[in-house]
């Protein structure tokens, strides 16, 4: 994509002026998107764009810019902007420690799956607004959409590595608005893989579609949710966004070392009970957050967050490892060149526990059984956090019974780990895009069935 040679003068000519370490982040991208809505293509895009970002390191200062052009002149030229800027930094410099040093995995654009046609794809998005209308009269509205991105990067860095690699992501997303008697509920299911024209052979469009569009129509017949401090079972997969929002986010080394972390200086430390083991690991095979290297050209490797509720260490970045010393643990991440490389989640989970998912459901004498989480915000800095869920049941004396609506999930990351009782062995994930300082990457949040002991409830319930 980028001349090597070129590209090592570049990150060299940029030490000399002072960086302590340079490097270039070439990617080009092919991204198709499309939309069917009320029966009918509403959008179809398909776009391909390149550029590079480059980064320069000095001290405890960070320069990037960025240029849409990969030529020698326009990335000599933004790293030059970039050399200005570190004229600021009075810091002395820091010792750059590369984990995988010389490792290189060449691979090219022309090397991916062929592409899926749009006649393909337009017929999988019709297939999922049939199904859905199928359903019922109370279906309302059905979006379904596809989008598949193909990339390739290139990393080359003033300590002479030259890494190469390309992905492919594919995501189907499924929304239907049922609507009775005044009520309206949705539907939502957005299943998303490490994969190209394959994708369709690991999930099927009319189950995606069918899935919505029940959970759209049996929440028409919820009743509002009672409120107050109950036991919450939470079901696998939904819950790990939970883990990701409450206690992912905590852990990445640019919150810590800042202090605005819940987990500062606790590692080594108890922070959950002994059942809880959460874990990162973007090598999990074809997951929708997985890599085999990070945006810095890191390898991705499986990390341990928390061991039998111990914090065991956070997500570095190369900059974040570098202020203290460290080597990164493969969790640098960018949206795109345009962006600098943050700390961030891949693959976040509870690990399983040895428990039958159907035996802590039994074990529940009365609570509110989360099938289906929705959005949630949380403050890194105190691991407050609230979540809606947008399907939900009442269980009493050990068994799941009525759907209610209006339901959110309040309590404090930190309390919420030593409050599980219960962990499943069916571990199962979720796809999503995780929004962090301006920037959205995929990521893959996961969990068994579990159970929170005493978690607040809020409900609509008068």
């Amino acid at each position: 994509m980028i001349d090597e040679d070129s590209a090592l003068k570049v990150t060299k000519d940029a030490c000399k002026k002072g960086a302590d370490y340079c490097e270039i982040f070439a990617q080009r991208r092919r991204v198709t998107h499309v939309r069917f809505e009320d029966g009918k293509v509403e959008d179809i895009s398909n776009g391909l764009e390149e550029g590079a970002g480059i980064r320069l390191i000095k001290g405890n200062l960070a320069a990037y810019a960025h240029t849409d052009n990969i030529d020698h002149e326009h990335i000599w030229k933004a790293a030059s902007i970039a050399c200005e800027t570190l004229k600021h930094s009075k810091s002395p410099s820091v010792v750059v420690s590369l984990a995988n040093s010389g490792i290189s995995r060449e691979s090219r654009l022309q090397n991916f799956e062929s592409e899926i046609s749009l006649e393909q794809i337009v017929e999988n998005l019709k297939a999922c607004n049939d199904v859905a209308r199928s359903t019922g009269k109370d279906i309302r509205q059905v979006t379904a959409s596809h989008e598949g991105i193909a990339e390739e990067v290139q990393i080359i860095t003033s300590s002479g590595q030259n890494i190469a690699f390309s992905l492919e992501r594919t995501r189907l997303v499924v929304n239907v608005v049922a609507k009775r008697n005044g009520i309206l509920q949705t539907g939502l299911e957005a299943p998303g893989f490490l994969l190209g024209r394959s994708f369709y052979e690991k999930v099927n469009p009319c189950e995606v579609a069918g899935k919505a569009a029940n959970r759209a129509v049996v929440m028409l017949d919820a009743k509002p949710s009672p409120a107050g401090k109950m036991l919450v079972v939470v079901n696998a997969g939904t819950g790990g966004v939970l883990f990701h929002e409450a206690c992912g986010h905590g852990l990445e080394a640019d919150h810590v070392r800042k202090r605005a972390s819940v987990y500062f200086g606790k590692t080594g430390s108890k922070v959950a009970c002994e059942l809880v083991t959460i874990c990162d690991d973007p090598t999990i095979p074809d997951l929708w957050g997985s890599y085999v290297f990070d945006d810095e050209g890191t390898a991705g490797r499986r990390k341990i967050l928390i061991e039998n509720g111990i914090l065991r260490g956070y997500l570095y970045s190369l900059y974040e490892a570098m202020q203290e010393g460290m080597e990164s643990n493969g969790n640098g991440r960018r949206q795109s060149f345009r962006y600098p490389p943050i700390p961030r989640m891949s693959n976040t989970f509870l690990a399983e526990g040895k428990t039958e998912p159907e035996d802590i459901i039994s074990d529940t004498k009365y609570g509110l059984y989360a099938k289906k989480l929705g959005g949630g915000q949380v403050d890194p800095v105190t691991g407050d956090f609230v979540f809606s869920v947008s399907e939900g049941y009442i269980i009493e004396n050990g068994e799941v019974t009525y759907p209610v609506r209006g339901a959110t999930l309040i309590g404090n990351g930190p309390r919420t780990l030593e409050m599980i009782d219960a962990i499943g062995n069916n571990l199962c994930f979720e796809e999503g895009t995780c929004g962090k300082e301006g920037q959205g990457v995929p990521v893959t949040s996961g969990c068994p069935t579990f159970r929170i002991a005493g978690l607040t409830v809020g409900g609509t319930k008068v």
